[in-house]
């Protein structure tokens, strides 16, 4: 469906475009894959760019199994089911939260290399990601955002999971997908080249479409 997160980024673009009245848009790529889809929908937009840091917080012995997220601020948010499922406790919780915190921290303030991050308050903003499998760490993202007082807060992602959409449509003003396929199971099938985005690719953006 997309070569590459440009492409992404591009269609995403057009779904945006003209969709509402943007008043001071503002739009956030959701490091690190989300930054260079976002980059295309902020050139697309006019818009500025900046980066929206949330880490998913992986279930004991297994990483890729997201139980929650957390932000570099804000209390984490958690899967109730999945953590009663695994009969965690909050102890177990902080101690796997605490090291996604950390990097949350050391992400944000190697992107931010010493600058003051785009102000939200009163502005339309768009938190961006490459693909929406769950919605924790879109949920995170926006709830932490949502604390800067925006105008309106908009999540858009080029391909997602209909039930994360769902369930990200509850905690945003919109929702918008370019595809929300049925038999979505994983971000990077729908993509030609999901190549992991660097640290160094980030901040390069970042430096290009300044916020």
């Amino acid at each position: 469906m997309f070569t590459d997160r440009r492409d992404a980024g591009r269609q995403l673009a057009e779904r945006l475009t003209g969709s509402q009245s943007w008043q001071e848009p503002l739009v956030l790529g959701l490091a690190r894959g989300g930054v260079p889809v976002a980059a295309e929908v902020a050139a697309g937009l006019g818009a500025p760019l900046d980066v929206a840091v949330a880490r998913k917080i992986g279930a004991p012995g297994q990483p890729e199994w997201g139980i929650g997220a957390v932000t570099a601020d804000g209390p984490p948010i958690y899967d109730a089911v999945s953590t009663s499922r695994l009969g965690l406790t909050g102890k177990q919780l902080a101690e796997l939260c605490e090291p996604e915190r950390a990097e949350a921290v050391r992400r944000l303030e190697l992107y931010e290399d010493g600058r003051q991050p785009a102000p939200r308050t009163g502005r339309d903003v768009i938190v961006v990601d490459d693909g929406l499998a769950t919605g924790v760490t879109a949920i995170a993202a926006l709830r932490a955002t949502r604390a800067e007082s925006p105008r309106s807060l908009t999540f858009a992602a080029p391909v997602g999971s209909p039930e994360a959409v769902e369930r990200v449509r509850r905690e945003a003003d919109d929702v918008v997908c370019v595809e929300a396929p049925p038999e979505f199971t994983a971000v990077g099938r729908w993509y030609q080249d999901f190549g992991q985005t660097s640290d160094t690719e980030v901040i390069q953006l970042l430096k290009t479409v300044p916020g």
